[in-house]
């Protein structure tokens, strides 16, 4: 099992591509410099800084993964999460409110950014093979298919250690999800948004978590979406050739097979302008 490359990032308010060679696009509010990303070449993965929509939420940051294991970083750096230049062997990144998680081939983890709540307690993680961060909890999958979790888990978002043969994981606001090798999801966190209602999903091979939304891209590129919709963030049931999902603040993202993106939800800071994408591809 090999660490989950990311194509697309959706972030509190902006969205983040990355293209087949090895550029990046983005779009949306750029107030911290977030979508600075047109000189970036040879990424092969992205990832956007999300938080909750707040009124005293917003700045972010991006993150992009470099064919030779190098990462850069652009955006809000209050808390040190842009700090990453010096990092070497990361085969994949993940980006919270806040703070950035790099993967390390040999399965040890790295952290920069805000720790108050625990969430960059990871130091001692081995064996990892994928990673993400939520609002103020980071998760992350092991070789042998069990879950971590470190940070706030006053709603049972790190509620985790029962969780077995996962392929992939994917922390929001307040809750967790993670996908199993039989192509079921499990949940754990904060119910009262419908974000955990997951249980009866199938044949599923990628999903992501919002802030309170999760959606799912199923084997025949079909996308399933629970939980919070007051922006339309989950109304995504006409897609179709669906290949990977990014669930933002308040917006979904979807590739297609042909490199094309769709979106749905709140586009107030244009995040959902991604029409005019092409080429957008998974490495």
């Amino acid at each position: 099992m090999l660490a989950r490359s990311s194509a697309l990032a959706a972030g509190r308010r902006h969205s983040v591509g990355r293209r087949g060679d090895g550029s990046v696009l983005a779009v949306g509010n750029t107030a911290a410099a977030e979508c600075r990303v047109e000189r970036w070449r040879d990424v092969v993965a992205v990832a956007a800084g999300n938080v909750h929509t707040a009124s005293n939420t917003g700045k972010s940051h991006t993150v992009g993964l470099r064919s030779d294991g190098t990462v850069l970083a652009t955006g809000w750096n209050g808390d040190g999460q842009c700090d990453v230049a010096r990092w070497r062997a990361v085969v994949a990144v993940a980006a919270g409110w806040r703070r950035t998680l790099g993967l390390l081939a040999n399965g040890h983890v790295l952290a920069a950014g805000r720790n108050a709540e625990g969430q960059c307690d990871v130091r001692s993680w081995t064996e990892v093979v994928a990673l993400s961060c939520g609002d103020w909890h980071s998760a992350g999958v092991t070789a042998d298919g069990s879950a971590l979790a470190a940070g706030n888990n006053r709603r049972g978002q790190c509620a985790v250690e029962g969780w077995r043969d996962l392929t992939a994981i994917s922390a929001g606001c307040l809750h967790t999800v993670g996908l199993r090798a039989d192509g079921r999801a499990v949940a754990t966190g904060e119910r009262a948004s419908g974000a955990c209602a997951v249980d009866d999903w199938e044949d599923v091979v990628a999903l992501d978590a919002g802030s309170h939304h999760t959606v799912g891209v199923t084997a025949s590129g079909r996308v399933l979406a629970v939980g919070d919709n007051h922006s339309g963030q989950c109304e995504v049931g006409g897609w179709s050739d669906i290949v990977d999902v990014a669930a933002g603040s308040t917006h979904t993202l979807g590739l297609r097979a042909d490199g094309t993106v769709v979106s749905a939800g709140n586009n107030a800071d244009g995040q959902c302008d991604v029409a005019a994408w092409s080429a957008i591809q998974l490495p």
